[in-house]
């Protein structure tokens, strides 16, 4: 059965029509329309290296730009203006301030979910792969983080910043378990000639040597694969397969870059050695995020490139701070298959949580290539497997907790115009009728649902008002890195070694292919279908 005799079965298809761009705002459509034609023009700027950093910094500085630099006035800490909101950051940030609350009319966030319920195996994405949400998963569960020891969605555990908790903890303690403290190394097994994390358990409970260790929602883990947990920095990659995989890539990435500056500085104690790595694995991450991840999801025919040389600059340049809405933004359970095909077979999702054995069995190259083979599901309602649908209800419960202001307001705070017909928002006549079916209009719809209601534009993989406060929050995030800072960005930060490291790494497939066993042969490792994209080659 095809992808479109799945997504219509069982009830006839919605119309769809163009959508009403009137809305758009005319500055907005231009923007888009420079961007996402004349490739030719495009491929010949980027050839000049002068030309490709003049525009990636402009081009970078129009992104972040699209909404009030930091500081927020406002956290959830107060609905106004102290200094413990502009200080505290165990306050989750916001960029616009709570409203009066939301009128009793609105539909309750259950009813809502069922916008997103999917119909059998779903729509799939012709751009993306089930990488992308694998590591967009990986990556923001280590800044865009709850309070673990309340689950207040007003407070947050998130360092703010890209630091690779994910692999190295949060705490000095959680990451003290991990480290062998000899030359700079994490803790690991051989299995088969290849490098996993050590186990986690041992007969349904933590090992005394990772009690530091404490996963998120370990009570639900199946007793079937308790034991098949990973001992690793973060408290949720456990979750899926996708992260688990990323952090055993990136654990045998550090291991494998301790042991070259180690070689290359046997002066170095153990501790210099592993912090030295850590720096270097930190930018190498925000390395591929921005000229793998970033460019994949963004429409453009530029690419961007990382600058540190630059990144100062910026009037945004000012401290992280993770919001609310940056949250929500990436909450792409549409994008999640319903089905994994993994060594030939099909596995329900369930079937890939926290299931660390799947990883063990089918082997880092390969299960890349798997994900790498398989479409990730597309954006939109109508999408998210049923075994998600509570998470949704959640989202839009936390926003109503938190009083976030309507989809409406957060268009004008991004620089569109406010919508006045669902019609503007997608074409897709099912959608506009539910949309209308439980808000009655456009002025009430929950920010969270509008994101996902919004038709992407052609070759586009989100809706417009998603994209942009990715640019904003996610540019912004990355850059502001300290290890960017151009007194940091130095060989004394990182080692020539480490320098010559990062400038070696600009895609996952660099990553995978120098951390397999030496028997390994090539693996496709993508983000993207290069059936599904039609954009210059020049990125």
């Amino acid at each position: 059965m095809t992808a479109t005799s799945r997504e219509t079965e069982g009830r006839t298809a919605p119309r769809k029509e163009a959508r009403d761009r009137s809305r758009d705002g005319r500055r907005n459509r231009f923007e888009t329309h420079l961007l996402t034609h004349y490739r030719p023009v495009w491929q010949a700027a980027q050839r000049s290296r002068w030309l490709h950093r003049r525009l990636n910094s402009t081009l970078t500085d129009l992104a972040v730009l699209k909404a009030p630099p930091r500081p927020e006035p406002l956290s959830t800490k107060s609905p106004y203006t102290s200094w413990d909101s502009l200080t505290d950051r165990s306050w989750v940030g916001r960029h616009l301030p709570p409203t009066a609350g939301p009128p009793g009319s609105m539909p309750p966030p259950q009813e809502v979910a069922e916008l997103f319920r999917r119909e059998g195996e779903g729509k799939y994405c012709a751009r993306s792969t089930a990488l992308l949400p694998a590591f967009a998963q990986w990556f923001t569960d280590g800044f865009l983080r709850g309070h673990a020891a309340t689950g207040d969605p007003r407070r947050t555990d998130s360092p703010h910043t890209l630091d690779m908790c994910q692999l190295y903890g949060d705490r000095e303690e959680v990451t003290a378990c991990l480290r062998t403290f000899e030359g700079g190394r994490l803790k690991s097994r051989m299995m088969d000639g290849a490098e996993f994390p050590p186990a986690l358990c041992r007969d349904g409970e933590i090992l005394d040597e990772f009690k530091a260790i404490r996963p998120v929602r370990f009570d639900e883990v199946p007793k079937d694969c308790v034991d098949t947990l990973f001992a690793c920095g973060g408290d949720r990659v456990h979750a899926h397969v996708g992260p688990m995989a990323l952090n055993v890539l990136f654990l045998r990435e550090h291991n494998r870059v301790a042991g070259l500056l180690g070689a290359a500085h046997p002066e170095w104690d153990d501790e210099r050695v592993f912090q030295t790595t850590r720096n270097t694995l930190i930018v190498m991450m925000i390395r591929v995020m921005l000229e793998e991840y970033i460019n994949h999801i963004t429409p453009y025919h530029f690419g961007f490139v990382l600058d540190p040389v630059r990144v100062d600059r910026g009037v945004w340049h000012r401290e992280n701070w993770a919001t609310i809405e940056f949250s929500l933004v990436y909450r792409w359970h549409s994008l999640i298959p319903s089905t994994y095909r993994i060594a030939g077979q099909d596995l329900p999702l369930a079937r890939t949580i926290a299931n660390g054995q799947l990883v063990l069995d089918r082997g880092l190259g390969p299960l890349f290539d798997d994900l790498s083979r398989q479409p990730a599901g597309l954006s939109g309602l109508f999408n998210t497997d049923e075994l998600l649908l509570p998470i949704e209800a959640r989202s839009v419960a936390v926003g109503r907790e938190l009083r976030l202001a309507s989809y409406n307001d957060y268009r004008v705070h991004y620089g569109f115009p406010p919508v006045t017909h669902p019609r503007q928002i997608t074409g897709d006549s099912r959608v506009q009728e539910a949309l209308l079916d439980l808000y009655g209009g456009v002025d009430g719809i929950d920010l969270y649902v509008g994101l996902f209601a919004e038709e992407p534009e052609p070759g586009a993989i989100f809706g417009r008002l998603l994209e942009r406060i990715i640019s904003v929050d996610a540019f912004s995030e990355a850059l502001n890195n300290p290890l960017l800072a151009p007194r940091l960005f130095a060989p004394s930060t990182f080692s020539q070694e480490g320098i010559q490291v990062v400038r070696e790494t600009r895609s996952f497939s660099d990553l995978v292919h120098r951390n397999l066993p030496e028997e390994s042969g090539r693996y496709l490792v993508s983000l993207g279908s290069a059936a599904g994209d039609t954009r210059s080659p020049a990125r």
